[in-house]
């Protein structure tokens, strides 16, 4: 078990001294809009139990070290040296945070350097945005330690534009606001046009009810080429429609939409429009009825993943298949696409059959044995010690 004692032990170990304190960031799942938040629409994601720490101690130069439990060798480098193509690999994640949080009002020259210590148990390539749990406990850290007083939302800008621009990842701002924002037993409806936020409880306990997650163990990486190619195609879209972003465009732009466009780029553009109403909608139900009444919005999500902007995997839809014929509420993928993990909303007593179901249909066909284990929404991120 990993926790913020392990992390403070862990980081006096490496170190030779104890920290100065211990923060960390969950990670995520998104239970309805994936891919319009870079389209500047709308996502409603909640965190998880699993989380990333980071222990920091100070030092009396400008040096920025780092430490992991899955890495052998610490890395570091000079405040002053700090740039988008100074580093990469799985530096570019803390160190491009302490760089991007000089670009959104953090005044770092006078800074002093920290040795940081990282370790985690959300689950890497599985769709649950392990990156965003770890731009976000290392912005939170720094933050704090380096007084800069920036609020969650600006952290959460701060580790989008590290993976934007050191990192090389086009995302957007979905798993950095679910990662500092959410609450315990609820989701964080965004429009990621304005950062409006609002949290909205799930009541998933009262209803019996759990998030069943299905790791399909099929790795994905948002840094290669499926997912820039679907946020081009999105952004062509937009330019031969003249709108600044498809969160312009509503269904009633769809017949216009068909004539103009190419079938390829018109299924990405559907996707999006769809997705967005389909959020909206999730939030009004969950509203008006509560989380049994939600199910359909959720498979049709996957639908639309699975056809018009084609992200999902075999495994991803065997996942949901099964699910959905074993009695899940719901089921969709979640996360980029191109593997990771599905979703399914379960009753909690038929958590065993579900899983099973999966299990069994996985050896069926040859695919590798899924993880699978359930998950309730979680608190964002906070210092822990």
């Amino acid at each position: 078990m990993i926790d913020a004692v392990t992390a403070r032990q862990r980081f006096a170990e490496y170190y030779g001294h104890a920290p100065a304190g211990v923060w960390s960031a969950p990670g995520r799942v998104n239970l309805i809009g994936e891919h319009t938040d870079y389209n500047e629409g709308f996502v409603f994601p909640f965190a998880i139990a699993e989380r990333t720490w980071v222990a920091l101690g100070g030092r009396a130069d400008r040096v920025v070290r780092v430490a992991t439990s899955f890495a052998p060798d610490a890395v570091e480098i000079h405040l002053d040296d700090l740039a988008p193509d100074a580093v990469s690999g799985w530096a570019a994640y803390p160190f491009g945070v302490a760089w991007a949080l000089g670009r959104f009002g953090g005044d770092l020259s006078q800074a002093s350097g920290v040795d940081l210590f990282i370790t985690s148990d959300v689950p890497v390539g599985a769709g649950l945005s392990s990156s965003a749990a770890l731009e976000s406990a290392v912005a939170l850290a720094l933050d704090e330690h380096w007084g800069l007083g920036l609020d969650r939302l600006t952290l959460a800008k701060v580790g989008r534009h590290a993976e934007n621009e050191v990192v090389g990842a086009p995302t957007g701002i979905l798993d950095q606001s679910a990662s500092l924002l959410s609450e315990s037993d609820a989701a964080v409806f965004l429009d990621c046009r304005s950062l409006d936020a609002e949290v909205i409880p799930l009541h998933l306990a009262e209803s019996h009810l759990t998030i069943l997650v299905i790791d399909t163990k099929v790795e994905h990486a948002h840094a290669t080429g499926g997912y820039a190619a679907r946020r081009a195609s999105c952004e062509a879209g937009a330019h031969a429609l003249g709108v600044s972003s498809l969160r312009d465009l509503d269904a009633g732009d769809l017949p216009r939409a068909q004539r103009v466009l190419d079938d390829e780029t018109f299924r990405r553009v559907r996707h999006i429009i769809t997705e967005n109403r389909r959020v909206l909608d999730t939030v009004r139900t969950l509203r008006e009825q509560g989380p049994l009444a939600i199910g359909g919005l959720l498979d049709a999500s996957h639908a639309s993943m699975r056809d018009d902007f084609e992200i999902t995997v075999p495994e991803i839809d065997l996942a949901v298949s099964v699910a959905q014929a074993h009695g899940a509420v719901g089921a969709r993928m979640t996360g980029g696409g191109f593997g990771g993990s599905a979703i399914a909303l379960v009753a909690v007593d038929l958590v065993p059959a579900v899983s099973k179901a999966v299990r069994d249909a996985f050896a069926e066909r040859g695919y590798g044995e899924p993880v699978i284990f359930t998950e309730q929404p979680s608190a964002g991120a906070r210092r822990d010690a």
